[in-house]
């Protein structure tokens, strides 16, 4: 999972996300993991109800530079929340509808190749999971496409 995918899974259920937990454990995970600084930790400890303390976290983490701010709060929900977790993945891309995404074009020469649009959403899809460069085989053919994906979530 990508720190972006999460970001905007989390943003689309704000208002869902917001009201179902107490921040207080996961702001003390944040802290640790150096997500949240010393000065918005104790700030955010000073706003005495919990959903107004979580909503303010929220928007920080929003604007958070952290590369994995959203990966470290989804960890920090598992425990005391599984069940938020849960409706988290479930409204995660799957691989296998990503692939049900691609529509085999025809080339003038009629051999199956997909086409530049759509593998486009592919080779952006394997940008976001931060994999080097050199260990990525980028190419047309949908046999190819298919075990590169595969190999990488199955």
């Amino acid at each position: 999972m990508a720190n972006e995918v999460l970001k905007h899974v989390f943003q689309d259920m704000h208002s869902n996300i917001a009201t179902s937990f107490n921040p207080d454990s996961v702001m003390d995970v944040l802290l640790l993991k150096e997500v949240l600084g010393f000065d918005d930790y104790y700030k955010l400890r000073q706003v005495p109800v919990s959903r107004d303390r979580c909503q303010d976290m929220m928007s920080l983490l929003y604007i958070s530079k952290h590369p994995q701010a959203f990966l470290y709060l989804r960890l920090a929900l598992l425990d005391e929340y599984p069940w938020i977790v849960d409706k988290i993945d479930k409204q995660l891309p799957s691989p296998a509808s990503q692939l049900q995404q691609l529509h085999l074009g025809q080339s003038s020469e009629g051999d199956g190749k997909l086409l530049l649009p759509e593998i486009s959403f592919i080779q952006k899809y394997l940008n976001t999971l931060n994999l080097k460069r050199t260990h990525v085989k980028c190419t047309y053919d949908v046999t190819d496409v298919m075990i590169l994906i595969s190999a990488l979530y199955f």
